[in-house]
Order: structure tokens, then C-alpha cells, then sequence
């Protein structure tokens, strides 16, 4: 298959890739490179605010941890609310939890029980759409509590992983600045 990058400029020339990690085979997309110089993130934040400012949207529902970064400012810019979705174990008070398969293994993400009221509109947030398993966990959370979860929004996309799929299935609308071949 002969891919290339698709991006909005300015973005994927940030951002550094790091073959064989975190495992032989695997070309790890590091953003911190992209947000290490303030005009990075700044433009980021600025293109998802562009492309989210005219939907109605009353909360960002990001995922842990890279999406803290865009998510938070990216909610500030829009003039809502952050709701983080976190591994299982880090939010005090009540929450929603959800089991999801990876490739080896599994994993849980937890959201507050009292994070979005029913008919929000939420916003999903994340750094990367690989297979699309813990934005598919973190979007079942959301509806759990009623939430409603149109659309989701990364810096990177991994089209061939299959994860923009996933959340399409689901219903969602899914933008990324841009996208990388392999995984």
C-alpha cells in the first residue's frame, strides 16, 4: 500500500516517530515534540477549536493522558467543561467503570458517575485513534450516563488499525489533524 501522511501544516513536520518502540515492529507517533514549543499545541488546540466551534457542544470528555493535553485547553477554548476518563483506580468518588479487550490482555477506564448529565453533548478527545479500543470503552462510558457522543477529534489518526472504523459503527463523526501509515 503506498500511504502518505495526511495533515493540516505545521502538524505532522512536529511531531517525531520512533521506530521499534515500544516494541520491535511498532513506529511509536510521539505528539510531545509537536507540543514541546508553545506554537504547537497552540495550533492544535486552534484547528479542533475551528472545526468543533460551531456544533453545540456542553462538554470534552478526554482520555488519559496524552489527551489531557489537547483535551483541557481545547474545552477552555470551546467554553466548556473537561470530564477526564481515566485508567481504572484514579478518580476518587464514585464512578462508571468499563472492562475492553487489547491486543494482549485487558484494561479498564473510569469516568466520574457524575460527569456528564443525561442529554450533554460531549465532545471525545484523545492524542491518537489506533484500534479504537479505549475510545470505543471511553464513548460506552458517556451513553452510560446518557451523554451524547457524536463525534470524536485526534491529533493522529492509524487509519489501517481500524479504530476510526469502530467509532463510525458507533454512530460517531471522527476528525484528526492528521494521519499516519503502520501502527
Amino acid at each position: 500500500m503506498n500511504f502518505h501522511p495526511t495533515y493540516h501544516p505545521g502538524i505532522v513536520e512536529k511531531i517525531r516517530t520512533i521506530p521499534d518502540y515500544p516494541k520491535p515492529g511498532i513506529l511509536f507517533r510521539d505528539i510531545t515534540t509537536l507540543f514541546k514549543e508553545p506554537e504547537g499545541l497552540e495550533l492544535a488546540v486552534q484547528l479542533l477549536e475551528q472545526n468543533y466551534g460551531g456544533h453545540h457542544i456542553e462538554k470534552v470528555a478526554a482520555i488519559e493522558a496524552r489527551g489531557f493535553i489537547v483535551g483541557a485547553p481545547l474545552a477552555r477554548a470551546l467554553r466548556v467543561g473537561f470530564v477526564p476518563i481515566r485508567k481504572k483506580g484514579k478518580l476518587p468518588g464514585a464512578t462508571r467503570t468499563l472492562e475492553y479487550e487489547l491486543e494482549y490482555g485487558r484494561d479498564a477506564v473510569e469516568i466520574h458517575a457524575d460527569a456528564v448529565s443525561p442529554g450533554e453533548k460531549v465532545l471525545l478527545v484523545d492524542d491518537l485513534l489506533a484500534t479504537g479500543g479505549t475510545a470505543t470503552a471511553a464513548v460506552q462510558l458517556i451513553r452510560e450516563l446518557a451523554g451524547i457522543v457524536e463525534h470524536g477529534c485526534f491529533v493522529i489518526d492509524l487509519p489501517e488499525l481500524g479504530g476510526r472504523r469502530k467509532l463510525e459503527q458507533l454512530g460517531l463523526s471522527v476528525h484528526s489533524l492528521c494521519a499516519f501509515p503502520g501502527h
